[in-house]
């Protein structure tokens, strides 16, 4: 779920505060980042590292992930990728529950 950008991979970002990754280009947050720090205050990254997690993948899929995160070692993709399951988006939570429900004021143009 990170949106696409009109630099090539990699380019114009840069570390800071840690591994809080902004574009340099515009100063903002990319959307791995953003991710992972609502996973921070969520708690979901705090104690001890005492799971461990391995698993072969299709290189395709890796260098994929990794252009649109910005990741760039194997545990930084996996922990972006379980913080995103972890964390549903809330928007689409939002579409299930309101799904068919239109206001009481709302008039359907034909």
């Amino acid at each position: 779920m990170v949106a696409a950008s009109a630099t090539p991979a990699g380019a114009g970002r840069t570390a800071r505060r840690g591994k809080v990754v902004r574009d340099t280009a515009t100063g903002r947050m990319t959307g791995a980042s953003i991710v992972m720090e609502e996973a921070r205050r969520a708690g979901l990254l705090d104690g001890d590292k005492t799971e461990h997690v391995s698993f072969r993948a299709p290189k395709a899929l890796i260098d994929a992930a990794r252009r649109e995160s910005g990741a760039t070692k194997p545990t930084e993709l996996g922990l972006l990728a379980l913080a995103m399951l972890a964390q549903p988006d809330p928007t689409a939570q939002f579409l299930k529950k309101t799904r068919g429900k239109l206001g009481a004021d709302h008039q359907l143009d034909y």
